[in-house]
């Protein structure tokens, strides 16, 4: 998908002014800006659902995507199960509904009511329902909204296993930057316009991200990265020394990280 010079216009607002994107198979690309910034009018023109005032969109023919929105409301009232829920969406086959569910975790709500749900169940859940159309391209608005650190940090480590499973590009919403750093390849810092992007250490160190989080807000965020010669546990303890060839530097977001020994498998 490629997204070249995008305006839009909402009456006398312009919400994004000349916005450039470009998403490969198999990499996923992670929005952050504050609020207002536009990044959910730039998803919804990535997925046809609003057309740009100037610029232009390209997707592969045939491109088949899977939406998980920023909220969803279900009135408390309304009798429907999560399998339910799943068989409305489009092109569910009531085989995929098991699949998509134990892919991401979520096989024991099955027959549950939507409402009875916990935020990082419901989360699972909206992510399943994404995953029914075999989509080649996953769109993520917030997927994290509602859930707990813990939560968050092991939904972003899901994202990532699904990525690399479907071998999809993931186009991601998200305000966590010190979270997604782990489960990202590039971030756009969007403010209406492009700030600046690329790798997530690079944008945490970019001057227009700090100056527009503020220091106190780039230092939480910040990713930390050092040279070393040594292996250590997530406690601090060194449990292997390494020949002195070669710089190792790696980044970390140690009291963060959900699954180590996946992230240090895949390299990020």
């Amino acid at each position: 998908m490629h997204l070249h010079a995008v305006d839009y216009h909402a009456g006398n607002r312009h919400i994004l002014n000349k916005v450039n994107l470009h998403l490969k198979q198999g990499q996923i690309l992670t929005l952050i800006g504050p609020n207002g910034a536009g990044k959910t009018t730039l998803v919804k023109i990535a997925l046809g659902l609003l057309v740009p005032t100037s610029g232009t969109v390209t997707r592969s023919p045939g491109l088949r995507i899977g939406y998980m929105p920023q909220k969803l409301q279900v009135e408390n009232t309304l009798p429907l199960t999560v399998e339910r829920f799943l068989q409305l969406a489009p092109r569910a086959a009531h085989a995929d509904l098991a699949t998509a569910l134990a892919e991401v975790g979520a096989s024991h709500v099955r027959h549950s009511r939507l409402q009875s749900l916990s935020g990082g169940e419901f989360q699972r859940v909206l992510l399943a329902r994404a995953l029914l159309g075999k989509p080649e391209l996953l769109v993520l608005d917030e997927p994290t909204q509602g859930v707990d650190l813990k939560g968050q940090a092991d939904l972003y480590s899901l994202i990532t296993q699904l990525r690399d499973t479907h071998n999809c590009g993931v186009l991601m919403v998200s305000h966590d930057l010190h979270l997604v750093m782990s489960a990202t390849d590039e971030v756009i810092c969007l403010n209406q316009h492009v700030c600046c992007h690329g790798h997530p250490e690079q944008v945490s160190n970019d001057p227009a991200y700090l100056e527009m989080f503020g220091q106190a807000g780039a230092q939480a965020m910040a990713v930390y990265t050092h040279h070393h010669y040594h292996e250590h546990t997530l406690a601090g303890e060194v449990v292997a020394e390494h020949v002195h060839d070669d710089s190792c530097q790696h980044d970390h977001a140690p009291s963060l990280l959900a699954n180590p020994q996946q992230r240090s498998k895949d390299g990020r």
